[in-house]
């Protein structure tokens, strides 16, 4: 897993012209089947991919924490939302609440999450190949792919895929 990780970036980089020019005929003309295909190949991935061997997501990019985040993560922590804010939390330049630091504070060394069962909503959702409407978040998947092994898996099988008509 640790060559994969190193290597990803560049590999990332390396399709990134060509994953945007993709990216943007698929938001000009997105086919009818595109969400059903999505979530099937989230579906194959994720069958044999573990996230805890991975864990990049958690080492070197912060979710956003929305309002409704903050509540129910404090209450587990027994925290009130200001102290939890005040503690783990800043606004950043898009004025969205992120994690002061990284890597992610309730990541343990055996990569598991302390806060698993009420970890945010972008956590939960992450890397977002599975979303509705797929096509309108061709930003943020060209950032996953960087990060996430499986998300540059997906969206390479999903290239094919459209080579093949859907």
């Amino acid at each position: 897993m640790e060559e994969i990780l190193r290597q990803l970036p560049q590999k990332a980089k390396e399709k990134n012209t060509e994953n945007t020019k993709f990216f943007a005929r698929l938001k000009k003309k997105p086919p009818k089947n595109l969400d059903y295909v999505m979530q099937e190949l989230h579906e194959l991935e994720f069958e044999h991919t573990d996230c805890l061997l991975c864990a990049n997501c958690c080492k070197t990019t912060g979710p956003l924490f929305t309002d409704v985040d903050v509540v129910r993560i404090s209450k587990h922590l027994k925290l009130r939302p200001q102290k939890f804010i005040d503690e783990y939390l800043r606004i950043d330049e898009e004025n969205d609440y992120v994690l002061q630091q990284l890597p992610c504070t309730f990541l343990g060394a055996d990569n598991y999450c302390s806060i698993y069962e009420v970890r945010p909503k972008a956590c939960k959702e992450f890397p977002h190949t599975d979303r509705k409407k797929f096509h309108q978040i061709s930003h943020l998947t060209l950032k996953n792919v960087a990060i996430c092994p499986a998300a540059f898996t997906i969206v390479e099988k999903m290239k094919k895929s459209m080579k093949n008509g859907l």
